[in-house]
């Protein structure tokens, strides 16, 4: 689609933001439009991401059953929207809604205010990730990023503090994969083949809810020695 027809396509839909009458019936035939395409696309990238990356998937959750395996915990990380997924990351491993599944050790790096604000204000923003794995990551531990861009100074930071302390290092991301896939820091890198903020979000939660879920099938046979 050229950028006259991609501009015409929006004045269409959304006629109301380009100082057109407003047609109530076909604000209403525009707007379901709208509903339709997003869905459609956002089905669609599902479908690509897990048809190419299946095995990728299966590969990170098996890391991080080994870092339970061994009494290891995971800790989570993003910016903004995706801050809200490394907590939503988290909080599907500490508290299973499935019954006989059980609480695994998890934490959002962002979840602090008050250390990372305060972190911020002292020595910078970009400081705030390495500072909680000094403080509490150990050896075989695990960390999983968040990133729609893949280019965060604060994660980067982290990744490479990360591989120092020899933690287990994964991540979810958007576009062409950013710093997160040319760094080389990352042993395993999802990438959503995505321009688009939204649904690359709408992939990374379906990806870390297989994943929940694969990680406690692969640690099934030693269910009653995680804790």
């Amino acid at each position: 689609m050229s950028e006259t027809d991609n501009k015409q396509h929006l004045q269409d839909l959304y006629p109301f933001l380009h100082n057109k009458s407003k047609d109530p019936e076909q604000d209403q035939i525009g707007l379901l439009e709208s509903i339709k395409q997003k869905s459609n696309e956002s089905i669609d990238i599902k479908r690509r991401f897990f048809a190419n990356h299946s095995e990728a998937l299966l590969d990170a959750a098996r890391a991080i059953a080994g870092v339970y395996k061994n009494k290891g915990r995971m800790y989570a990380m993003g910016n903004g929207g995706s801050s809200c997924d490394a907590s939503h990351f988290c909080v599907e491993f500490q508290h299973p809604v499935t019954a006989g599944r059980p609480a695994l050790a998890a934490m959002n790096l962002l979840a602090d205010t008050a250390m990372n604000s305060a972190v911020s204000n002292d020595v910078g923003y970009q400081h705030i990730f390495v500072r909680q794995l000094n403080a509490h990551a150990r050896e075989g531990d695990g960390l999983m990023g968040f990133s729609t861009s893949g280019c965060s100074e604060n994660m980067m930071a982290a990744y490479a503090k990360a591989k120092e302390m020899k933690l287990v290092t994964l991540g979810l991301v958007g576009g062409n994969g950013g710093d997160m896939k040319s760094s080389g820091l990352l042993d395993h890198c999802l990438i959503v083949d995505s321009d688009s903020i939204h649904r690359i979000q709408e992939v990374h939660v379906a990806c870390y809810h297989i994943i929940w879920d694969l990680v406690h099938t692969l640690l099934a046979d030693s269910r009653g020695k995680v804790t």
